[in-house]
């Protein structure tokens, strides 16, 4: 099978998949993981080798930045001290744990025991944010989530780099490993803010919406090897200059700008995803191959023994850190709302690991400084493809089942800011309609109409309001106006098609027009 018909099977696999994922409502990440392990083992289809460094390039820094821009700073900023004591301490806690886990159960040397707990302790920040978007978790939970998971891959790439340099070597100082990993945090948030500063400049004094849009994906991609010169943390740079930028875009960019680089980004993050979460599944076969002289049931206890180590490590982590600071301190008690303890054992429970575990896996070495095989390779290789496994289906399948357990629902607070502030906006414009009827001599029929939208706008948001208000018996006219304009919607577009079809109207002015129907279409809904 050649490379073309390659590409066409993952994409035809990714759209069939995703499809099946939405039927059986089911987050794709882990549909397209199992599929992906279904269609690797399929006799006469060639073994799929996924370069580490490919990924963790091409794959890991438009994903990163993307999820940066989208991420709200100031719950980013409100929620630090649970976000940064998962990211940086449950991060280390668990490499600790899992180090001596593999050490105890495997008698794998300690320092490789380190370089398997560091592959597999950062949860993923992709399967993170599509779980939580699947089950509509309370905002304060989803930011955490994402926080966490945008922070955590530093941490963890950083401790597997020096576990890696303790195995080469077989030398490790705990000291300067400590001031190294500051120098290289540090580093990575400079350099990101500065790629994020200058990359606000250009964005300030370009208005060419393609230009605008290819200099946004260039952005990680210049971060992250910027890092790479510096010898800083790439996730770091890329993440910092993601929420920058994602914080100042509403004074940088304009409506057009937004919507088109929103539908650009939104179609890449879709196809990054699936495609990383479709290769994890396919390398499978490649790492079953090079285990064929163990036996399979010691490889499956291992397997199972690491993934329970980390599937208990983090709520002994997270039940603590949730309550022991409030209780200790009497600031976090009265800057920090009580997490409540549904919502504690939601976030306990998604741990779920991916690309990122599997990516540094791969990028092991074959050999330590002295010529020999590196320690327990291909069984480090297949342990972390196992807690990937393991932590998708088996937390991620569950995790719907728990949510309803619990009785968890979105916060109604979130729901009654947004109709305040829908609310607020559409009295702002009215109160300038109203000066500018003050100022200028305008057409009565203009005014009124204007000041009809805005009306029918507040009327619309909840019944509630509509009654409080007064506008109660107009929701039934309300509804049947916007049913009609979605309507005469369609008659345009059938006209405008039927004028193409008879050659009065050029492909151009179709686009064109096609664009503003759409737009208009997407204000009604």
């Amino acid at each position: 099978m050649d490379k073309p018909e390659i590409l066409v099977l993952l994409l035809a696999s990714i759209a069939a998949l995703a499809l099946l994922a939405q039927r059986l409502s089911i987050p794709y990440p882990i549909l397209l993981v199992l599929g992906g392990l279904a269609i690797g083992f399929i006799p006469g289809l060639p073994s799929v080798r996924l370069n580490p460094e490919l990924v963790l390039l091409i794959f890991l820094p438009p994903l990163l930045f993307a999820q940066a821009w989208m991420t709200p700073w100031r719950e980013f900023w409100k929620f630090r001290r649970p976000i940064f004591l998962m990211a940086f301490g449950l991060v280390l806690f668990t490499t600790t744990a899992v180090a001596y886990a593999a050490q105890a159960l495997m008698g794998l040397p300690l320092a490789v025991g380190f370089v398997l707990g560091a592959i597999v302790s950062p949860p993923d920040a992709l399967a993170a944010s599509a779980i939580a978007e699947r089950f509509r978790l309370p905002r304060r939970v989803v930011t955490i989530l994402e926080g966490e998971s945008l922070v955590n891959d530093a941490t963890g790439l950083i401790a597997y780099k020096f576990a890696v340099a303790a195995v080469l070597t077989g030398t490790f100082s705990i000291a300067n490993a400590s001031l190294h990993f500051v120098v290289v945090a540090l580093g990575g948030i400079a350099a990101g803010w500065a790629v994020g500063w200058g990359s606000a400049r250009m964005f300030e004094r370009i208005k060419d919406e393609a230009v605008l849009i290819t200099l946004s994906l260039l952005v990680p991609y210049v971060g992250y090897l910027t890092a790479e010169r510096l010898k800083v943390s790439g996730v770091l740079v890329v993440v910092t200059s993601g929420l920058y930028l994602g914080r100042l875009a509403p004074h940088l960019l304009n409506a057009s700008t937004r919507l088109q680089a929103g539908a650009f980004w939104e179609m890449l993050v879709f196809l990054l995803n699936s495609v990383v979460f479709l290769l994890i599944g396919l390398q499978l076969p490649t790492i079953w191959a090079s285990l064929s002289n163990d036996p399979l049931p010691r490889l499956l206890w291992y397997a199972i023994a690491i993934w329970l180590v980390v599937i208990l490590v983090r709520p002994i982590w997270v039940l603590p850190g949730a309550y022991l600071p409030r209780w200790l301190s009497r600031g976090v008690r009265q800057t920090e709302p009580a997490p409540g303890w549904r919502n504690v054992l939601i976030v306990a429970w998604s741990g779920m690991r991916g690309v990122v575990s599997l990516a540094a896996a791969l990028a092991l070495p074959a050999t330590t400084a002295s010529g020999e095989p590196f320690p327990g390779r291909d069984l480090l290789v297949f342990l972390t493809f196992a807690v990937i496994l393991g932590t998708l289906v088996g937390q991620g399948l569950t995790l719907a089942p728990l949510i309803k357990w619990l009785r968890i629902r979105p916060d109604r607070h979130e729901e009654n800011v947004e109709i305040k502030t829908r609310i607020a906006l559409a009295e702002a414009a009215q109160s300038r309609i109203a000066q500018l009827v003050q100022e200028a001599r305008l057409p009565e029929s203009a005014v009124n109409n204007l000041r009809a939208k805005y009306d029918d706008r507040i009327a619309h948001l909840t019944d509630e309001q509509a009654h409080v208000l007064g506008w109660s018996s107009r929701r039934e006219e309300l509804v049947a106006s916007r049913r009609l304009r979605r309507e005469a919607l369609a008659a345009e577009r059938r006209k405008l098609l039927e004028l193409r079809h008879r050659g009065d109207v050029a492909d151009e002015l179709l686009h064109k027009l096609q664009h503003e129907l759409d737009l208009e279409e997407a204000r009604i809904n």
